[in-house]
């Protein structure tokens, strides 16, 4: 009586219903990984410093417990972030050093007073002789003391403050490497390009990015809270209303930012 031989195809069944298996199981834990980071950005812990005197900035950031500074390494001067704002900021600087781009934070946590000497000092140098067209002149790129994000701990300025550095050599590459990644790790740019965008307020400003799991809350918070005639205490402040700082300046971000 002749014995069955097993034919050789089937004796590599079993091996591949094992790699089979490994693959169906290799995907769902990968899928998985990739949404506990994203889940890890954008379930920032509900910012309990919400208030009307931090979100306009009437607060000292250097002696504030939520508040950091950046190592002088990641800086070119003392500057303070809040915590979640900078460990994600660490994260992302790590992978872009990883890839051969340097991220260096040149302004962060600006409260009140700063941005009032900010403001003030463009103010009495402006050239323009009506003070609407002073506010307006300055407005292109610098927020009036109340209205700007840097009061959250949350916006971080990079590399350089010119538009034109980020458009060619090791600016574009820092620039296209922002525009790739840093919504990866929670930063959004909320000064786009304007004829893109749609939007109002402030001319692009490449260098600014923005940590939107916080800033979301303290922009919900600030709309709640502040009208422009509570916007005071330095020089065009009455321009407020009229300028209609909240709704075209405070609100004039990006779609992306808007929309988060």
């Amino acid at each position: 009586m002749s014995t069955l031989q097993p034919n050789c195809n089937m004796r590599f069944i079993p091996l591949l219903l094992c790699i089979l298996m490994v693959n169906c199981q290799a995907e769902p834990e990968k899928a998985m990984v990739d949404e506990t980071e994203t889940q890890a950005i954008n379930q920032v812990s509900f910012p309990e410093n919400r208030s009307v005197e931090f979100v306009t900035g009437q607060f000292e950031f250097e002696d504030h417990p939520d508040f950091v500074r950046v190592a002088d390494s990641l800086s070119d001067k003392e500057i303070y972030l809040q915590k979640p704002t900078y460990e994600a900021f660490l994260d992302m600087a790590a992978h872009a050093e990883a890839d051969g781009v340097e991220l260096i934070v040149i302004s962060g946590t600006r409260n009140f007073m700063v941005q009032k000497f900010i403001w003030d000092r463009k103010w009495e140098n402006s050239e323009e002789e009506t003070g609407m067209a002073k506010a307006r002149d300055i407005l292109l790129y610098s927020s009036m003391p109340m209205t700007s994000r840097h009061h959250w701990g949350t916006d971080i300025d990079l590399n350089n403050l010119t538009n034109s550095w980020f458009k060619e050599g090791e600016g574009k590459i820092v620039y296209d490497w922002l525009t790739t990644h840093a919504n990866d790790y929670g930063f959004y740019q909320p000064y786009t390009d304007k004829s893109l965008n749609g939007r109002n307020g402030y001319e692009e400003e490449r260098w600014h990015w923005t940590y939107m799991p916080l800033a979301d809350h303290y922009l919900e918070f600030y709309n709640q809270n502040i009208t422009n005639e509570d916007i005071t205490g330095f020089e065009g402040s009455d321009l407020a209303p009229q300028i209609d700082m909240v709704a075209n300046y405070v609100n004039g971000v990006s779609v992306k930012v808007k929309n988060y």
